[in-house]
């Protein structure tokens, strides 16, 4: 966690006041890291997200005029939203996400009393470990604190969800916002993305652990093409609804049931989307089912399985990611690896021994950079505890 001290300076010198006794509240939410379950979010399947102890912290000071001021440690200036008027603008960037959570309460009828936010994170920007569903999610723990709201916490992630959807434009599913808001130390969520029904998954891992490797390939969802790929997910479903009935979506569509009507499906490309995601929900269930018996070996080579078919089949990892993947995979003691998020640049997970830890930065650090000229990060990542208030800020 930052300094308490460094961000209680920070606020009294961005917004003029802060330090001299009055009443500050912190609140955090997580970036998520998915294990297993790649775009089958938005296809109402299975995921296997954690929480991580990366995230995002906002300090909060109530106003009662009913306007909002907002800035972060990350970007200078500030942007000031009036309650009544919360509309997109691209000039705002990073503040779009929290103007488009204030949108969604005024959507439900709460009338916000407004506040003065500053935002502190260590999420890489655009790396894939959902930065923007913590920015939305820390924002609406935040509201539903301060202005004495009564929201349960899975009621907020589906706001925040909301508020990327329809006042950001990103067409994500639910995970992103669920896994910040839902995350538990020490373990993974299996989470079905249309009913959000759960259950937490122990991530006993011995004497192995995850590295997140960050591609350092900037990307952006609204500028790739993950709506598009979610549009070739809806096609394919009206194609299956016609030939199975009760399909209400393509995460509740078995291996079984592929193999009766995959023949009607006649577009190259969407035949493509729709054999990863069934085939990836099977995986992330199969995960699920090794991680708890304490089987990481077939959880490594799920990981495996599920790159190779995010990179032939619904064709978003790139040479970057791919790169990371084949480097990865040479290291000895590294069980599984994978690209995980969106895709299009990001990050990778692997899962290595803790001893080979070492080697795995290096020999990965001297291919991928001899390769494509860039040079990795990594990040070392525990599980953490989802979305709350940080208790003790205040003097």
């Amino acid at each position: 966690m930052p300094g308490l001290n460094t961000l209680r300076q920070t606020f009294a010198k961005v917004f003029g006041y802060g330090d001299r006794g009055e009443e500050l509240r912190v609140f955090f939410a997580p970036g998520r890291v998915n294990l297993i379950g790649e775009h089958t979010d938005f296809t109402g399947g299975y995921v296997l997200p954690a929480a991580l102890t990366y995230g995002t912290w906002a300090v909060v000071h109530p106003r009662k005029d009913r306007t909002f001021r907002l800035a972060s440690t990350s970007f200078a200036g500030k942007v000031e939203i009036d309650a009544d008027k919360v509309v997109y603008q691209k000039a705002d960037g990073w503040a779009n996400y929290p103007k488009g959570v204030f949108s969604e309460f005024n959507c439900l009828g709460s009338r916000l009393s407004g506040c003065d936010i500053l935002y502190d994170g260590n999420i890489p920007k655009g790396a894939g470990l959902s930065s923007s569903a913590s920015l939305e999610m820390v924002t609406a723990t935040a509201l539903n604190h301060v202005e004495s709201l009564d929201y349960s916490l899975i009621e907020l992630t589906k706001l925040a969800q909301r508020a990327e959807n329809q006042f950001v434009g990103v067409n994500c599913g639910i995970m992103d916002q669920f896994a910040s808001g839902m995350g538990q130390a020490g373990n993974a969520v299996l989470l079905k993305c249309d009913t959000l029904d759960y259950r937490y998954v122990p991530l006993a891992l011995g004497d192995y652990q995850l590295v997140i490797t960050n591609s350092n390939k900037q990307r952006s969802l609204t500028d790739s093409k993950y709506n598009q790929r979610r549009q070739e997910c809806e096609e394919g479903v009206h194609i299956i609804q016609k030939h199975l009935s009760g399909v209400v979506s393509l995460g509740n569509v078995s291996l079984d049931q592929w193999q009766e009507v995959q023949k009607y499906v006649t577009s190259p490309e969407v035949y493509k989307r729709l054999d990863h995601v069934i085939h990836e929900n099977d995986r992330t269930l199969a995960s699920t089912i090794a991680l708890e018996a304490g089987n990481i070996q077939d959880f490594g080579q799920y990981m495996i399985q599920s790159h190779e078919s995010l990179r032939d089949l619904f064709e978003v990892t790139g040479p970057e990611l791919d790169t990371l993947f084949e480097e990865a995979r040479q290291v000895e003691g590294c069980l599984g690896t994978r690209m995980t998020g969106a895709g299009f640049g990001g990050c990778t997970v692997s899962l290595v021994h803790t001893e080979a830890v070492n080697d795995f930065e290096t020999q990965v650090t001297v291919g991928y950079r001899g390769k494509t000229g860039l040079t990795p990060t990594f990040y070392h990542c525990d599980s953490g505890d989802g979305a709350r208030e940080l208790k003790g800020f205040a003097k």
